[in-house]
């Protein structure tokens, strides 16, 4: 039989993210966003049944078994913490496991954005980081909540599916809470942390309405929030939320989220090309005065103009930093082009660099070339001219000030 600690040993020597255990195949790492088969036996249904049940808490095997699934956290001594979803399929039990590395890295090591640290220490508002599965959100927030809990004398609540990262007490307060078995889901969570005093609260997927509904509202009664969103992009992750809601209700919501979101950060994570290990590329937002004025008047399709004159508050677009990343030479041509939101616009900028991008990609060809024939945007309008009449009232207006100004 195949036993559950050398394979998991497996994973953390190597450096892996994930291991897949399903009935048929060989164990499976993925490594550098590559899968990886082992080189062991291939799995029988009494294998993956048995590494289950030698890993899987009773309340959750009981949800397998009425459910289908169920989803937990476990640590492996001091090595790591492993985040576990175990699920049918065609009968037979399968298991993934997402390794979670014990030590939290730093805002160096992930290359967050210096901004991010001081958001860290704003009273209220909501701050989300968005991204698809496995982009590494949960690294990013658990550096968040780390420099707060080293650094202010705070009380933090955290709620999570499953717990992943622990934070020990240090200058703040901690308190984490698990969804399924501290409390029953994040909207109650969120509900009733309200009442125990919170400064900081995290909220580890903004799933539903009610979640979304409750963020929000914890964030505009002055507390400080953070969620995550499976979204790419800082317009797109407006749109979901205020979509989430009924259409009568959206113009409420966009004031709210207007007054409130403080920033958007959205990532991917990329293999590197100078050396092992991953790197992140980032999309960052922070809201200004213009872009809380985009969100209330539904113009979220000219943030991404925002954010390109945004470089003093440490705003960036994705494709530009996946572009950056590339010129650096920490990632390949082909991770910029698959990671990027325009894959079209990646390739054009890449031959107008005089690097030939080979493809083999009609529709990405199709993407370049209509890129490449865009117009350049249109320079910015100028003022409109004054008619005679209000030229006059603000002559009359400057010159009453000037005669009221202070001689």
């Amino acid at each position: 039989m195949i036993q559950i600690d050398r394979l998991l040993e497996t994973v953390v020597r190597r450096g892996a993210s994930d291991l897949h255990l399903v009935v048929n195949k060989a164990p499976t790492i993925r490594l550098n966003t590559r899968l990886r088969e082992l080189q062991t036996k291939v799995l029988e249904p009494e294998d993956t049944l048995s590494l289950m049940k030698s890993i899987t808490p009773e309340r959750i095997q009981q949800e397998y078994e009425e459910q289908g699934s169920g989803d937990f956290g476990f640590a492996y001594g001091e090595e790591a913490r492993f985040r576990v979803a175990i699920f049918k399929q065609k009968g037979y039990c399968s298991l993934v496991l997402r390794r979670i590395p014990n030590k939290i890295l730093s805002f160096e090591q992930i290359g967050l954005p210096d901004i991010v640290r001081q958001i860290c220490r704003r009273p209220r508002g909501i701050f989300l980081v968005t991204g698809p599965t496995g982009s590494g959100k949960t690294t990013t927030l658990a550096t968040m909540i780390n420099y707060i809990n080293e650094n202010f004398d705070k009380h933090i609540i955290t709620m999570e599916d499953p717990i992943e990262y622990y934070h020990p007490h240090k200058k703040s307060i901690v308190v984490q809470r698990e969804i399924g078995q501290d409390v029953p889901n994040f909207a109650e969570g969120l509900r009733r942390a309200l009442r125990q005093d919170p400064d900081v609260m995290l909220v580890g997927e903004m799933r539903d309405l009610a979640t979304i509904a409750a963020a929000i509202t914890s964030a505009e009664t002055g507390h400080l929030v953070f969620g995550t969103l499976h979204t790419s992009g800082a317009a797109s992750t407006i749109n979901r939320v205020i979509d989430a809601f009924p259409t009568d209700q959206q113009e409420q919501v966009r004031v709210q989220l207007a007054n409130n979101l403080i920033a958007v950060l959205s990532q991917c994570l990329c293999p590197r090309a100078d050396a092992d290990g991953m790197i992140a590329g980032y999309e960052f937002m922070y809201v200004t005065p213009s872009i809380q004025n985009l969100i209330r008047e539904n113009k979220t399709f000219r943030i991404d103009s925002d954010i390109q004159t945004g470089k003093r508050y440490g705003m960036q677009l994705l494709d530009d930093h996946l572009w950056h990343l590339l010129n650096a030479g920490k990632i390949t041509q082909e991770e910029a082009i698959d990671k990027c939101k325009n894959p079209g616009g990646m390739v054009d900028r890449l031959r107008r660099a005089g690097v030939d991008a080979e493809l083999n990609d009609q529709l990405l060809e199709a993407e370049a070339e209509e890129a490449a024939a865009a117009p350049p945007a249109p320079a910015p309008a100028a003022p409109a001219a004054m008619s005679p009449a209000e030229r006059a009232a603000q002559i009359a207006a400057n010159r009453a000030r000037m005669q009221r100004a202070p001689r």
